[in-house]
């Protein structure tokens, strides 16, 4: 389904009938497929949103920088638009960053927050990584990035078993288009939420994949140290995208926190 959200086409889908709403935001480079599984366990007692980040899928580009006022303002626009007052939200990488943002902002809005394999800030060696990824994209498109985006987002021994996935992934990130990733680059290369971390007033819960060298687990810790009564799960064995590298043991972190509020 589209909605026409801030002057752009937002893709998106509902799935569930009953229960409480929760939104599943995903992370850059991807699409709402990326929540297959855990949208297929949630619906049971839930209704779910998904939706393609500005950018993304089936979603609409925009030229130039992007930022996070621009993608939290997406997702809420998008919720009015559902009818969604209030939801429980779960956002992974780019759409946990988002999750933050909109917490800080919005807290009414929410139920709870889950944020997956995030960061609150933006050191200079990461601005300067997302620089080079950038001038690639700009030169070359997407294919360039595809395999070692693969390599970052998953173990070793799960890049070795379990090839029929990987090659679902390569095909979300080539269908990112090229406007979208490098506007959803600058907007995490502007992250300033670390120093605001503890106004955060809603439920929390943060997701952090063992083996994740983009968002590592000590990051993750600390920001869930900075968020009172936040809760913290480790996710092992998983890297970047720990819901499809072990969604059982993502699912019984998120699917526990859920339930308890």
């Amino acid at each position: 389904m589209k909605a026409d959200v801030n002057s752009i086409s937002i893709n998106y889908r509902v799935d569930g009938e009953s229960g409480d709403w929760v939104v599943l935001s995903n992370s850059l480079a991807s699409n709402y497929t990326m929540w297959d599984a855990e949208a297929e366990v949630l619906a049971r007692d839930y209704r779910v949103l998904r939706y393609d980040i500005r950018g993304h899928g089936d979603s609409e580009a925009t030229e130039g920088a992007y930022n996070l006022d621009m993608l939290i303002a997406d997702v809420t626009g998008l919720m009015d638009a559902v009818g969604i007052e209030t939801a429980h939200y779960v956002g992974l990488s780019l759409g946990g960053m988002t999750g933050l943002g909109f917490a800080l902002g919005t807290p009414e809005r929410l139920k709870t927050l889950v944020v997956c394999d995030a960061r609150a800030d933006a050191p200079a060696a990461f601005r300067d990584a997302w620089d080079d990824r950038i001038a690639a994209v700009r030169e070359k498109g997407m294919e360039p990035l595809v395999e070692p985006t693969v390599e970052r987002w998953f173990t070793q021994g799960f890049r070795d078993t379990k090839p029929p996935v990987l090659d679902k992934v390569r095909g979300m990130i080539r269908k990112t288009s090229v406007d979208g990733y490098i506007g959803c680059g600058r907007a995490i290369q502007n992250l300033y939420y670390l120093p605001r971390l503890g106004k955060i007033g809603v439920p929390t819960l943060f997701v952090a994949g063992a083996q994740d060298m983009a968002t590592p687990p000590d990051d993750m810790r600390a920001m869930h140290e900075a968020v009172p009564g936040s809760q913290y799960a480790l996710i092992d064995p998983a890297a970047h995208l720990s819901n499809i590298e072990n969604p059982d043991d993502f699912m019984r972190a998120v699917g526990g926190f859920l339930k308890a509020h």
